[in-house]
């Protein structure tokens, strides 16, 4: 693995699931409302702002916690987001963030975020275990595994699938 890899990799270590994090308002409840949690929501201002990643101007992570021009666009986003949620919280506390107005658009544009680093990651694992590609999800037909459009547990190009465990048939 490359030095510039490496680098990548250990800051979307910190990054990739703190924007999960905001993508998911149930795990937001459950884990930053709980006082004995470790992480909350400065830990994720930390993250995105000053530690490995820069919401406000992210082009100068490009290739260094993010992989991609859209995922620079959707970091910009997110931290405009973030920015008005946190003026909406004036005492600075989870639960005014939680309840701000603009909350809903940070999950929306974190989500976002969150789908594409993912695809990118997967995608560069790919590449790096055997110069595989991944498909786009577009790609992917609901039953099939996606990479060529066989059947799950089929054979390609079969044109029936296996018989189904306790399944009338008989072999």
């Amino acid at each position: 693995m490359s030095e510039a890899a490496r680098l990548i990799a250990n800051h979307r270590v910190h990054v990739v699931p703190v924007v999960l994090a905001l993508a998911n308002p149930p795990w937001q409840r459950d884990v930053w409302l709980d006082p004995s949690a470790f992480e909350d929501l400065n830990h994720v201002f930390h993250t995105l702002f000053d530690d490995f990643c820069d919401a406000d101007e992210p082009e100068r992570f490009l290739g260094v916690s993010l992989r991609s021009d859209e995922e620079v666009v959707l970091m910009r986003e997110l931290g405009t987001a973030l920015n008005a949620a946190a003026a909406e919280a004036p005492n600075d506390t989870d639960p005014e963030y939680l309840q701000a107005s603009a909350w809903p658009q940070v999950v929306a544009v974190a989500g976002r975020l969150a789908q594409v680093m993912v695809a990118n990651d997967l995608r560069e694992l790919a590449a790096l275990l055997d110069g595989a590609t991944v498909p786009d999800a577009c790609q992917i037909v609901r039953g099939t595994t996606g990479s060529s459009g066989e059947q799950a547990g089929g054979d390609p190009g079969s044109d029936t699938a296996p018989p189904q465990v306790g399944s009338a048939t008989s072999p």
